[in-house]
């Protein structure tokens, strides 16, 4: 092997950087994820209850998108092609359900919405520390 050889080489593998913000942007999206996975399934299993209005359909929604912020988590990680629509879709969803929560429904808890700006807010920063990683093409 030669010396250009090995150079070639080191500019192909991630710095330690990418990797680094790679493995915040996953720990970001899983502890998002369990927090909405928890949090929702308590209200759901009628053991947390709340002093104001619970939306059941907002509760449901949390946990699933809870799931699948789990599961982004792991392409995140592992850089799948997909990763960067998924969070797109993700941050477009839940910006949203943010608006219709805001203009549109009526008796919505000041907490609800507080919480989808708090979930808005992780998953642009999550889209912001991903937006230059290359992707596997598989």
């Amino acid at each position: 092997m030669t010396l250009k050889d090995l150079n070639k080489n080191i500019k192909k593998s991630p710095s330690h950087w990418e990797g680094f913000r790679m493995g915040i942007a996953s720990i970001l999206a899983l502890l998002i994820g369990a927090m909405s996975v928890f949090a929702g399934s308590k209200i759901l299993l009628g053991i947390d209850t709340k002093n104001y209005t619970v939306l059941n359909w907002l509760v449901v929604y949390n946990v699933i998108y809870g799931i699948i912020s789990i599961i982004v988590a792991s392409l995140i990680y592992t850089k799948h092609r997909f990763t960067k629509k998924v969070i797109a879709f993700i941050l477009a969803s839940h910006i949203t359900i943010l608006i219709y929560l805001s203009f549109i429904a009526e008796g919505v808890a000041s907490e609800s919405i507080t919480a989808m700006v708090f979930r808005i807010s992780i998953w642009t920063i999550i889209s912001l520390i991903i937006t230059n990683f290359k992707t596997k093409s598989k």
